[in-house]
């Protein structure tokens, strides 16, 4: 079968793409999500009594909140209706709460009523859905891309149970394609296709969680990869890559490559290498590397490596990683961009660091007491013991401070911090010594 016996036929049978007809049936036949449809989680135990109450599915492209919901509404007794937020509008909605109630009344069934892409729903539609979710006339499930505590009107969410759906694993995404290749009723099994476990390997990798992109690109390589002389068809790294759209890039997400390019992306932040910190960054989006392990490393720079030299690093760094979780790919390569190029190309300073470690050195290494003046005093009878007795509260005196021993007795006098003369430290350092040098005057 060639690709244009391959089209004619599914247009011969009206059958759907590939990642529509692979869709799991059933609960056994979804891979991943076992946190939320494992055995005994109270999800699959609703779904299987057929008890739901109305739920809002969340998670990325491709991670399966629609086929939570169409197996649903293969196991359910109630009516199920789907529409769609980018295409519906009230007069929709109006329709299915109408033959809802009529349902509900005359043959008491409940209707489950499936909104994919939720979010797109303004305020107003969504509030028309409230009083019926409350009513029980509809039983909701909304599924959307977007953090439905941002985007779903705060009612309705409150009548709701939120289940976040994550990224399928690498072994969930190889899973699907060895069953869609195997499945000669749905899946390509016809093909009598091979393909190779670095080919296997890099989709599951680049799909980066996303069944419907893996599935998508398999198909594409099995209609359009010509058989071999010797009568098979094997899809290889190459054919791999090119129907994916993504080159194949020399990086295991958990070999040497991994650390090897995340360690690069560190050191070049910290060596004020905004050009090679950039580079990194783009070989390990192109990878398909976490966004959110990225931010991460990026904020642990922030403070690792610039610390009070910039404070605004740590801020930036902070926002990023906040904001790839809301807006998620390709944009998110903008925000780690930005967040990266900033800190690597911020005044540098590890005296935070180097304040901390030492610190907990000395915690290790000396027993020591909090100074009585210091502890606790906010209840009655602590000056009978002594405690609290003699604290200078600093904002009673010029410039909000005064000398007063706050170290314990066994390591006064230490000094854990010693900011550097770089950026905003060497204003802490002006401050820190004009404080010192006062205390030292004549009074």
């Amino acid at each position: 079968m060639d690709l244009f016996d391959y089209m004619k036929q599914k247009n011969a049978e009206n059958e759907s793409p590939l990642a529509m007809r692979m869709r799991p049936r059933t609960l056994e036949e979804i891979v991943g999500q076992q946190h939320i449809i494992g055995e005994g989680k109270l999800l699959r135990r609703a779904i299987q009594a057929d008890k739901l109450s109305s739920v809002i599915f969340y998670g990325p492209p491709g991670s399966g909140k629609t086929t939570l919901a169409k197996v649903i509404a293969g196991t359910t007794k109630a009516e199920f209706r789907q529409i769609n937020a980018t295409t519906a509008g009230k007069k929709d909605m109006e329709a299915v709460i109408n033959e809802a109630k009529t349902t509900l009344a005359g043959y008491g069934r409940k209707t489950i009523l499936f909104i994919d892409e939720i979010h797109r729903f303004n305020k107003g539609q969504q509030d028309y859905l409230l009083p019926f979710v409350e009513d029980g006339t509809i039983i909701l499930i909304g599924a959307t891309t977007e953090n439905p505590y941002f985007e779903v009107n705060g009612a309705l969410l409150s009548r709701s149970t939120v289940f976040e759906l994550k990224p399928l694993e690498r072994e969930d995404i190889a899973l699907l394609i060895d069953r869609t290749l195997a499945d000669t009723a749905r899946g390509l099994g016809s093909f009598h296709a091979k393909i190779t476990q670095e080919a296997k390997a890099f989709l599951a990798d680049i799909s980066g969680g996303d069944a419907r992109a893996a599935l998508n690109a398999v198909e594409l390589a099995v209609m359009t990869t010509p058989v071999r002389p010797d009568g098979t068809l094997l899809i290889d790294l190459e054919t791999a890559s090119e129907c994916i759209q993504r080159r194949a890039v020399r990086y295991d997400k958990d070999g040497d490559q991994h650390y090897d390019t995340i360690s690069a992306f560190i050191k070049s932040m910290r060596g004020t290498d905004p050009d090679a910190a950039v580079y990194y960054l783009a070989k390990m989006l192109k990878a398909g590397e976490d966004v959110k392990f990225i931010a991460r490393r990026i904020m642990i720079c922030a403070s690792e490596d610039v610390g009070n030299a910039d404070p605004m690093a740590m801020v930036v760094a902070s926002a990023a990683a906040q904001n790839v979780e809301r807006v998620g790919m390709p944009e998110s390569q903008l925000i780690l961009a930005q967040a990266a190029i900033y800190v690597a190309c911020a005044p540098k300073s590890n005296a935070c660091t180097e304040a901390i470690y030492s610190a907990s050195r000395s915690v290790e290494e000396i027993k020591t007491t909090v100074p009585a003046h210091l502890q606790d005093a906010h209840y009655r009878g602590h000056e009978s013991l002594g405690r609290g007795i003699g604290y200078l509260y600093a904002h009673d005196f010029p410039e909000h401070y005064v000398k007063q021993q706050y170290l314990p007795d066994e390591i006064a006098g230490t000094v854990f911090y010693e900011p550097t003369r770089i950026g905003k430290e060497a204003e802490i350092s002006d401050r820190l010594r004009h404080l010192r040098e006062r205390e030292e005057e004549p009074s």
